[in-house]
């Protein structure tokens, strides 16, 4: 089984709090990218990221001078958005680290496809980017089938937490073979569910969480989650989409 997570668009740097395990599948990749988004001018490259000028500024200043196979942070521990405040990783035990290197993997707009102690340095690229690369017109075109086939395991599971917008370029790519299971977090507004940005996000963080907590092998483990208030709503559940309401 294979957890899939998004990134945060926040980023830190402590190379001296833990040493990565590794380098990610697609670090060339990402070289190509880090290449491609240098010869932007700088107009282009905050009209691609679509941010404040200050923000646009830091992140010019990181590609300009990056190096994407020194200085580098664990990428569980170098996204710093609502997800991963709190799922905690820093203060995972043994056991649980071990279990989301195996079982969970974080998808990248630059990176790709990322197991949790890849070593990473701080970037900007959302999948959503209009990155016209290498003659693709998009990410979603550049990356391909390739994070589908790097994020699979052998048994065909797929546990989505991701937003949208990153879960696309997994799904289009899905087979027969597969069993893909979408989570739902929300609350119970005129009796349908509604799901609310920021406590979404916390909630994909918890069930991380939970998941390397029990070393969950199955998607069924996660109809125990009761974290936060939430409570599996089987009612509105299917095999493909599981609820979870808040009270």
């Amino acid at each position: 089984m294979r957890i899939l997570i998004a990134p945060a668009k926040k980023m830190v740097e402590d190379p001296d709090a833990m040493a990565p395990l590794g380098l990610p599948k697609f670090v060339e990749d990402a070289e190509v990218l880090a290449a491609w988004i240098r010869g932007l001018s700088y107009a282009e490259q905050k009209s691609l990221w679509k941010c404040s000028d200050a923000i646009a500024r830091q992140n010019a200043e990181r590609f300009a001078h990056m190096d994407v196979r020194h200085g580098l942070t664990p990428a569980l521990l170098a996204y710093d958005g609502i997800q991963y405040t709190y799922m905690a990783p820093a203060v995972f035990e043994d056991g649980q680290l071990a279990y989301v290197q195996e079982h969970l993997r974080i998808l990248s707009g630059f990176y790709g496809v990322l197991r949790p102690m890849d070593g990473v340095v701080p970037y900007r690229l959302e999948m959503q980017a209009k990155a016209v690369v290498g003659g693709h017109a998009n990410l979603y075109e550049y990356w391909g089938d390739r994070l589908y086939q790097a994020a699979r395991d052998a048994s065909g599971i797929l546990v989505n937490l991701a937003s949208k917008e990153y879960a696309k370029a997994i799904e289009r790519y899905l087979g027969p073979d597969d069993r893909y299971v979408t989570c739902v977090f929300g609350e119970l507004v005129g009796g349908r569910v509604v799901q609310r940005g920021v406590y979404a996000k916390m909630a994909r963080g918890e069930m991380v969480r939970f998941l390397a907590s029990v070393q969950a092998q199955e998607p069924q483990a996660m109809r125990e989650f009761a974290w936060s208030g939430y409570a599996f709503d089987r009612g509105r559940s299917t095999d493909t989409t599981y609820v979870f309401v808040r009270g």
